[in-house]
């Protein structure tokens, strides 16, 4: 198990390079090649299918974002696994979840969501406490 939730977040990894690089080689590599795959960017609608997703990553990486991962946090459960991260860019920060699905012994991602992530304060940092 150890061992999957490495390649995981190695293969969480590989995509913020590819992103910040602008490398839609990679990007595409990192990607099913199925067609049930779905992304939402900030501010976008959803994207679904293989196509049209990396029609969309293809888009973006003409101007690569300034982007570091941080704080990712990965959970394998089978053949499925998802990690949770902070993307941060300059001065702003998101929040994403990655899907990935364990196709031909490799881990390749199925859905890429990232949304605003609200400023957290140190007193924030400390609770727990459920939001809803």
């Amino acid at each position: 198990m150890q061992d999957s939730l490495e390649e995981v977040l190695s293969a969480n990894a590989r995509f913020y390079e590819a992103l910040a690089a602008g490398n839609f080689g990679l990007m595409q590599r990192l990607w099913s090649d199925t067609d049930d795959v779905t992304c939402i960017h900030p501010g976008w609608g959803p994207v679904i299918g293989r196509e049209s997703v990396m029609r969309s990553w293809e888009t973006i990486l003409q101007s690569p974002p300034q982007i570091a991962c941080t704080e990712p946090r990965g959970f394998v459960s089978g053949e499925s696994a998802y990690v949770i991260a902070y993307e941060n860019l300059g001065e702003g920060r998101l929040i994403a979840t990655n899907l990935f699905r364990l196709e031909n012994d490799e881990w390749k991602m199925i859905h890429h969501q990232a949304g605003v992530a609200r400023p957290v304060t140190t007193q924030q940092r400390a609770s727990h406490a459920a939001i809803h």
